[in-house]
């Protein structure tokens, strides 16, 4: 087993910030990178030592594999972790991180290859009788052959990227017509977004759900999982509203999906901490989607129902350390729901509104987490993905969680930048969330931008409120007056009320 001394963290933002913490508590310095774009960022000031590594863009700066490596070299550091986003998922890094003879938290750079592609991914699965969606074994290279497996499978289809995902390369095709069409649309988006236009079709799935389960994996063998989130409330096929655990799933299904979690991570050799992604139906049928092969944004609310730190997790087991926490341990205590607070206009189609956040104060109370990576007067840099925070609400009961997050919400003061939790009081508050029985498609059913409520500013409410009170004190008659005197004689009871 090889101990981590000195950790660096190639990332930014809150999820850096929260590995710090974490390697802090656990006896270890740590290292920041940062671009030009985050000098003054929260993560650069907590870190041991911190170093820039080129410009604002993320492709001279965080993806710079070279420069990340040697400032590894120059300042002794055993380990880096990726957090997501940026390098987490490629496996390139991964691997000129194991030449360089450190240590890599994460998985080996063999399962990210394999996950990161959803046709190899199926493939390696493939042995372990894991419920697939129909659809093509492979990319399409003969679109005519494609239309007639499309029209076996049945219309509506789907056509996917191979090599990547955040919606991104993704088209519903409705009928054949329009075939030709998304299939172009596909291709270069996904060729755009991932290098690859490499695409292949599935079945799409009706009132699709969207329930992934975590998983630990030792390098011993051992792999458990750590029960599901519920994942359905998206704007543009990336989440916004996650919770653990899902409102809808039997004792029997829950254990059906975490078996089938643990042999497709099985099935790549996976260790470290994962995710299996999962497209439940309106008769809760579940099919296998991908393995995220990182951590992910939604990662709190499984520790809170599980009481189970994964990014430590996470670091022992990138020491060589075996898991000493067995399956039949773990149990679901309570309810967790988490919203991604972004730096966008959801009345304006969830745009990017990035700025300086002239007012921010976090909501408090027992049972309210926020992770973020910002302070009051910073600013949201242009470069990146718009998000400030995550907020977190945990209860004994799934109700509970709700009313808590209602309250973090119409707490939780923001001025400076529109963000998405006007959004995300509307979901907390509405009936389809509230019952469970709700899908992917739950903004395009129920969400226009004319049904947000805005939350209340606590600090503009108290300044109006002195301010009435100091209007009302000063537009009282005066009992010295002749007006008041005239008043007073007119109407003794109207003069008292003023009074």
């Amino acid at each position: 087993m090889a101990k981590i001394n000195k950790l660096l963290i190639a990332n930014r933002g809150e999820i850096a910030l929260r590995i710090m913490r974490t390697a802090r508590e656990m006896g270890i310095q740590t290292v920041a990178i940062y671009s030009e774009a985050d000098r003054n960022a929260l993560h650069v000031r907590y870190a041991d030592e911190a170093v820039c590594v080129g410009p604002p863009p993320s492709t001279e700066s965080y993806l710079r594999t070279d420069e990340i490596i040697d400032v590894c070299k120059r300042l002794n550091v055993d380990a880096i972790h990726p957090g997501y986003g940026f390098l987490s998922e490629n496996a390139n890094f991964a691997s000129a991180v194991r030449q360089a003879g450190l240590i890599f938290v994460g998985p080996s750079p063999e399962s990210i290859e394999v996950m990161g592609s959803k046709l190899a991914a199926k493939a390696a699965v493939a042995h372990y009788n894991i419920p697939m969606v129909p659809g093509t074994p492979s990319a399409i290279t003969d679109r005519e052959e494609a239309k007639v497996i499309s029209a076996q499978i049945g219309y509506p289809i789907l056509i996917k990227a191979s090599a990547g995902g955040g919606g991104k390369g993704m088209r519903v095709v409705e009928n054949e017509a329009e075939f030709d069409e998304q299939m172009d649309r596909a291709v270069s988006e996904a060729q755009s977004a991932f290098g690859d236009g490499s695409v292949f079709i599935e079945k799409y799935v009706t009132s699709p759900r969207h329930v992934e389960i975590q998983v630990l994996g030792d390098q011993h063998g051992n792999i458990i999982h750590l029960f599901e989130r519920e994942c359905s409330v998206q704007r543009r096929h990336q989440k916004v509203v996650e919770e653990a655990p899902s409102a809808i799933l039997t004792p029997e299904i829950r254990e059906a999906m975490g078996r089938a979690a643990v042999d497709v991570a099985r099935a790549c050799g996976y260790y470290g901490a994962g995710t299996v992604e999962f497209i439940v139906n309106d008769k809760l049928d579940f099919y296998f989607l991908e393995m995220n092969t990182r951590l992910q944004v939604e990662h709190p609310v499984t520790e809170q129902i599980t009481g189970v730190d994964l990014v430590k997790q996470m670091i022992y087991i990138a020491e060589g350390k075996p898991l000493t926490i067995k399956q039949e341990e773990l149990q679901i205590k309570g309810h967790a729901v988490e919203v991604r607070v972004y730096a966008e206009d959801p009345a304006n189609n969830f745009l990017p509104d990035v700025g300086t956040l002239e007012t921010y104060i976090r909501p408090q109370g027992n049972g309210v987490r926020v992770d973020d990576g910002f302070e009051q007067g910073m600013a949201i840099p242009i470069y990146y993905d718009p998000m400030i925070a995550k907020l977190i609400t945990y209860g004994d009961t799934r109700e509970e969680a709700i009313q808590k997050m209602i309250r973090a919400i119409d707490e939780y003061q923001i001025s400076g930048v529109q963000t998405t939790l006007p959004f995300c009081r509307f979901v907390m508050e509405h009936d389809a969330f509230r019952s469970g029985q709700f899908d992917t498609g739950f903004v395009s059913k129920y969400f226009t931008p004319d049904k947000l409520t805005p939350v209340p500013n606590i600090t503009e409410a108290e300044l109006a409120a002195v301010l009435a009170a100091y209007l009302m004190e000063n537009q009282k008659p005066k009992t010295n007056g002749p007006t008041t005197q005239i008043a007073t004689k007119g109407s003794k009871w109207k003069a008292n009320r003023l009074s």
